[in-house]
């Protein structure tokens, strides 16, 4: 083995200093100086000091793919090819056994994430992710796929409950990202990724090289400042977008505007939102939601109000819904594990999962079920993806009622329906047959031809890999004992 990659040579994360310590004198001396105009200071800073997440964070200047923790990121491109200095290190200290799993994903898209062993790595795991090419003409495109690439890192991390993650600069040099305006996207995504789920991880690392260092320790203070001294010394150094609430860039032809009364439609209104790039939040911006929209299309056929204005109405009751999820604490929804994202379907669809058993739909708060769904599905949806529902084992606790899902079903926005591509019900009764036949005969349109209906997972493995989807225990068991045991390569963990 290369002396190179000899255990030695792998750094322990816990042995690196944390950003929270890493203050050096002359920097505290600077907030000193400027003492007498900070301490009359108020901070509105959007990114307030947070010594529980700055513990989390360490800024490393060396080697990704020496990090001794849970999980480390690779950048590269669709075909997970790529030579870039990352790849090529990482590559080579996890061995040539990497190279055959990646054969196996297909690729992945700009933006997406995908997982793999850590093999010869200190590392557990590798999440690879795929930068965007930046072009001046397409910027808006660059920036919301490179905060995916980070987002959907993090997201998979969180679901794999990984306690800690060693980022690259995914923003190569061969793609020609500019590295601050990048470094900016970078930071501030982490930043209110852990606001939300800052229990889930003990450490993020930065791991740069020399030419990033600089950049990277320039900007940390605006998005993890360590004291409320350099939290209002850098408040003017912030750039004019910092993204919503999950860091996500803004793009000012798709802010709404929300009034008073969001109920009442105004063409006058509406002319002066057409001509301004405002956006407006009122006091009472969620004092209600959009009422029954069976009422609204009856309003429609009468003539009262147009097609075109009624899907206007729509489109701002479903973006109140989705400002509200963005902002609610939902942790205890996530928790129970009920819906997730995993891999991809033979068509490269992404796949979500459901899990009916560990849906408590007697006890939980169905409107911040609501929220979860919308927060998680948003961005899952804006290209074609399949649901896997499993109804394995549930019981009468655990079943939704019709008129929650019909709710469900009118809130969200059009692209929900129209990039859903197959929905498996997984583990049917005769209850739950007759009950789907009934809600997509009835009760909703232009799902019943999407629902499938999956007695085992033989049947399930034909249209997703088993080594695309999650799959919980309880249910590869309960499969097992119904219709016979699979091949062993289909067991371990759980995670298929």
């Amino acid at each position: 083995m290369d002396p190179l990659g000899a255990p030695s040579q792998f750094v322990d994360i816990q042995s690196l200093s944390s950003w929270n310590s890493s203050q050096h004198e002359d920097e505290r001396d600077s907030i000193i100086t400027n003492g007498k105009f900070l301490q009359n200071q108020k901070s509105s800073s959007p990114f307030p000091y947070r010594e529980d997440i700055n513990r989390k964070i360490i800024l490393w200047n060396g080697n990704v793919a020496l990090l001794n923790c849970t999980a480390i990121v690779n950048t590269s491109n669709e075909t997970l090819t790529d030579k870039n200095p990352v790849a090529d290190s990482i590559f080579k200290y996890a061995g040539p056994e990497l190279r055959e799993e990646l054969l196996k994903l297909k690729g992945c898209r700009t933006g997406e994430a995908k997982i793999t062993k850590g093999y010869n790595l200190a590392a557990r795991f590798i999440i690879h992710t795929v930068g965007p090419k930046y072009k001046p003409k397409y910027r808006t495109a660059a920036e919301s796929s490179l905060f995916n690439c980070y987002r959907n890192v993090l997201q998979l991390a969180k679901e794999e409950a990984m306690s800690s993650v060693g980022f690259c600069v995914i923003n190569s040099i061969k793609r020609g990202y500019p590295l601050e305006d990048a470094t900016h996207i970078a930071f501030r995504t982490v930043r209110r990724f852990l606001e939300t789920h800052g229990e889930t991880f003990d450490f993020v690392v930065f791991a740069v090289s020399d030419l990033e260092e600089g950049v990277y320790r320039n900007l940390l203070p605006l998005y993890f400042p360590r004291s409320t001294q350099e939290e209002i010394g850098c408040l003017s150094r912030l750039p004019a977008d910092i993204g919503n609430a999950l860091g996500e860039p803004v793009v000012p032809e798709r802010q709404i505007r929300i009034t008073e009364k969001p109920g009442i439609l105004n063409d006058d209104v509406e002319d002066e939102f057409e001509e301004k790039d405002v956006s407006y939040i009122g006091s009472h911006a969620f004092a209600q939601m959009e009422g029954d929209i069976d009422k609204q299309r009856r309003i429609t056929l009468q003539g009262n109000m147009s097609e075109q204005a009624l899907q206007k109405q729509h489109q701002r009751n479903y973006q109140r819904w989705l400002c509200k999820a963005r902002s609610e604490d939902l942790s205890d929804v996530a928790a129970l594990r009920a819906l997730y994202q995993t891999g991809m379907d033979s068509h490269g669809r992404t796949v979500m999962v459901v899990v009916g058993r560990n849906i408590p739909a007697t006890l939980i708060d169905l409107e911040k079920a609501l929220l979860y769904f919308i927060h998680v599905m948003d961005h899952i949806t804006m290209k074609e993806y399949v649901m896997v529902y499993f109804h394995t084992l549930t019981n009468e606790n655990n079943h939704l009622d019709s008129d929650f899902l019909k709710k469900l079903h009118d809130i969200v926005d059009i692209r929900y329906k129209r990039n859903l591509k197959a929905f498996y019900f997984v583990h049917p009764t005769f209850r739950s047959k007759v009950s789907t036949w009934f809600f997509t005969t009835f009760t909703v349109s232009g799902l019943k031809e999407k629902v499938h209906q999956v007695e085992s997972l033989r049947q399930l493995y034909a249209c997703i890999s088993p080594n695309q989807i999650d799959i919980p225990p309880f249910v590869l068991d309960y499969d097992s004992r119904e219709n016979g045991p699979l091949y062993s390569q289909y067991y371990g963990s759980g995670q298929l």
